[in-house]
Formats: C-alpha cells, sequence, structure tokens
C-alpha cells in the first residue's frame, strides 16, 4: 500500500483541474507537495489551498532541455521524491487533414516525451532508495480514439506502452506505476486543446461541461495509488473501453457516427 502522510509528491499540471485538485487532496493525507505547471500565478494560489507544506516549481514541459536539473530543483524543497504524478498535457480538435506535422509533435513533446523524461531522470533515484510511485493520468483514449483526436489518442496509447514495459521491469525494485484513465471531466482541457495549426481550440466541449468533478476524479485516482493498483479507469466512458475490447465492430460503427466536438 501507498502511504501519503509524510511522503514527497512532485505534480505536473498542477495549476487548475485534476492536477489542482490532486495536489490539494495529497496535501491534506499528510504529503509534502511539489506543484509545477506554467502559470507561477496559478501554482501560488494552489500552494495557498494546500493545508501542508508545498512548494512551487514553474516549468515549460514542451522545452524540457535538462530533465535532471528538474529533478534537482524539486528535490531541493523537500527532499528525494516518492511519489512523481504525471498529470500535464494538452488535448486536439482538429482532423488529420488539417493537423500540421508540428501541432502532432507539440503534443508528443507534452503528452509523452515529458513524463517520460521525468520519469526515467527520478527511476534511479526510486531505485537506489528501494521503491517509489509514478502515477501516470492518461485517458480512456488511451485505448480508443475519436474523431479529431488524432494526436491526442497516438500520445496516450504511446504512454500506456512505455508505462506498461516500465512496471513489468521494476516491480522487483518496489517502483509502483499506476496508470488513469479518465473519461469527460470538467476541466478547461478542451478550451486549451490544440487546433491543427497548433492554436487553442477555445471552446468547451458539452462532454466537458458536463463531465466529472475534478475533486471527485482525483479521489478516485489517489484511492487507486494507495491500493497500489496498475491502473484504473474512471467515469461511465470506461465502458467504451469494454465495448471496443468484447464487441470491436460494434464499436467502430459506434465511433464512426459519432459528431466531432
Amino acid at each position: 500500500m501507498t502511504q501519503l502522510n509524510n511522503k514527497v509528491v512532485w505534480i505536473t499540471g498542477a495549476s487548475s483541474g485534476i492536477g489542482e485538485a490532486m495536489a490539494i487532496q495529497a496535501s491534506q493525507k499528510g504529503a509534502k507537495v511539489i506543484l509545477t505547471a506554467r502559470r507561477d500565478s496559478e501554482l501560488q494560489r494552489v500552494k495557498g489551498l494546500c493545508p501542508n507544506p508545498a512548494a512551487v516549481l514553474p516549468l515549460d514541459l514542451t522545452s524540457l532541455a535538462d530533465p535532471g536539473e528538474a529533478v534537482r530543483k524539486a528535490e531541493s524543497f523537500f527532499g528525494p521524491i516518492d511519489v512523481l504524478v504525471n498529470n500535464a498535457g494538452a488535448s486536439q480538435r482538429s482532423l488529420v487533414l488539417d493537423t500540421a506535422m508540428d501541432t502532432y509533435r507539440r503534443l508528443f513533446e507534452l503528452d509523452f516525451f515529458a513524463p517520460v523524461a521525468l520519469t526515467k531522470a527520478l527511476l534511479p533515484s526510486m531505485i537506489q532508495r528501494g521503491g517509489g510511485h509514478v502515477v501516470v493520468v492518461s485517458s480512456v483514449v488511451g485505448y480508443i480514439s475519436s474523431p479529431l483526436r488524432s494526436g491526442y489518442a497516438a500520445a496516450k496509447h504511446a504512454l500506456h506502452g512505455f508505462y506498461e514495459a516500465l512496471a513489468a521491469e521494476t516491480w522487483r525494485q518496489n517502483v509502483k506505476v499506476t496508470l488513469a484513465c479518465p473519461g469527460y471531466v470538467r476541466t478547461q482541457v478542451s478550451v486549451n486543446a490544440y487546433t491543427g495549426d497548433g492554436g487553442a481550440y477555445g471552446r468547451m466541449d458539452k462532454g466537458q461541461a458536463q463531465g466529472m468533478d475534478p475533486a471527485r476524479c482525483a479521489e478516485k485516482i489517489w484511492c487507486a495509488v494507495e491500493k497500489d493498483r496498475d491502473e484504473v479507469l474512471v467515469g461511465k466512458e470506461a465502458l467504451v473501453v469494454y465495448l471496443k475490447r468484447f464487441l470491436p465492430g460494434v464499436f467502430a460503427r459506434v465511433v464512426r457516427r459519432v459528431e466531432p466536438t
């Protein structure tokens, strides 16, 4: 079991949404939290909501030149990292035909390469100290795909491949991996999603607006982490994952009739 009390927890994408909720709840459980995102002012706001010690480490993960240096800065606050939460990410709302290769590369830089780089930079320390926990906030789109999300889905699928391999390699060293895969959560993810040219979509999807409360999503993820679960599907959209797994032909027909948003 992974207990958060007195643990050092580093959360990326901590300035809003799921990351913010996970940070506050980890702090409430007694963790020392390090908050990372691009916006210092928003990180300071979240820090003020944390009842236990918290630190702010602004980073632009799309241009992470030296992951080792980022780890050293994170460890300078409270010591070695016990739990890394790779939550930062961006979605997409554009057709394949309209999406520039630079936009795909930006998506992969944030959604795949950044978490992989931070994980690799932290891994030797975790192994040396006898364990640690890596939490990856993926999506049900890590199992399925749908229109307008080709790059987002590809990056999330890649995360699953990488972290499933990592879990199989490091379980003997007590380094645990939890893949968390929410469906729709009421955040700004669609507003901030990339369009084909890399600009912001700027609109709230209907599904997003009606999605799960971020705090409820965070609760379910932390519950899975504390139970050392390998993966957790969060929300009613998880049913679509099972539909694809057991009735792939039906799933294909359903997704082709989805109205793209």
